[in-house]
């Protein structure tokens, strides 16, 4: 992983998080605005993922490679799924299902650069 994406991510998802309130305390449904935030952050998320799998199937060990694969599909897929649910049923309170949906992915981050840094020898 390369830690200044990460760190970069965990920031941006922040920011989304704040946006996605913001848009709720406006009494906004969510828009393209919001499809655009939340399908940039998703990009940073799947090149994270790309780069991380492909230094743990290069050979990088890690102490728990299982759980941080698990925590690699989960921080792909918690945006598109919470866009989704925000967007299904268009009120004011989409925002805030964008915001926890970001603030779950960052934790997801986190957790990802806890693991990377209990590598094996």
């Amino acid at each position: 992983m390369i830690h200044s994406l990460a760190v970069a991510i965990v920031v941006l998802t922040g920011a989304l998080a704040l946006f996605g309130v913001a848009g709720t305390v406006m009494g906004r449904a969510p828009g393209r605005v919001d499809v655009l935030a939340v399908g940039a952050v998703e990009a940073l998320l799947v090149l994270q993922a790309v780069l991380g799998a492909a230094r743990v199937f290069g050979g990088v060990r890690l102490a728990e490679t299982q759980t941080f694969m698990i925590y690699l599909l989960v921080s792909v897929a918690v945006l598109p799924l919470g866009l989704q649910f925000a967007r299904a049923e268009p009120t004011r309170w989409g925002g805030t299902v964008i915001a926890v949906a970001s603030v779950a992915t960052g934790v997801a981050v986190l957790r990802l650069l806890s693991l990377w840094g209990q590598t094996v020898g």
